[in-house]
């Protein structure tokens, strides 16, 4: 998909469950930036990467031929309605945050998002995360409300605010966005 220097953005495979799991294993452990208790296994992984390479898209960032970090879209809600909106994550492994991974995943996955047809994108980040909300702001995603004391973890309640980026999408009203191909 893109590729600067030993960097390399392309869409998720099995393969890279394991890859996936043990960069996100450390937000679900340490932080409230995932309100998951339970780091999900391998195989779990796998589910959800199949799960959204279906619908909307789950890329990887490699470094050097390992994968240092992803980024995903799912459904932002399950009601009809909402299918032409989807919830972005991205995640980086622990000492590759701050490297323009998070910037590089999204350049290549919000235009994806657009080109499958899909309107509206959200992120969820949980307060405080000056980090998320500088990468965000950075690609205009515009903030949209605040969940007051919406999740409880690691002993104290966390604030989620929520953002909206609009893609561009022209005058083409389709029944659904489009799946992979």
């Amino acid at each position: 998909m893109a590729m600067t220097a030993s960097r390399l953005i392309r869409p998720a495979l099995a393969s890279d469950a394991d890859a996936c799991a043990a960069i996100y294993a450390p937000y679900v452990r340490a932080t409230a930036i995932t309100f998951e208790t339970e780091p999900p296994s391998a195989d779990d992984m796998a589910r959800r990467i199949a799960a959204a390479q279906e619908r909307h898209t789950w890329l990887v960032l490699e470094e050097d031929g390992v994968v240092i970090g992803y980024a995903y879209a799912g459904p932002f809600m399950s009601r009809a309605a909402y299918q032409w909106s989807c919830e972005v994550s991205v995640y980086l492994d622990s000492d590759r945050r701050s490297s323009g991974g998070g910037s590089a995943l999204y350049a290549a996955l919000l235009p994806a998002l657009q080109e499958r047809g899909f309107r509206r994108v959200i992120a969820g980040v949980t307060q405080p995360n000056p980090a998320s909300a500088r990468l965000h702001d950075r690609f205009g995603f515009e903030p949209v409300g605040t969940h007051a004391n919406i999740g409880w973890k690691l002993d104290s309640w966390h604030d989620v605010t929520w953002s909206q980026l609009d893609l561009p999408h022209g005058d083409d009203v389709r029944a659904a966005p489009l799946p992979l191909r």
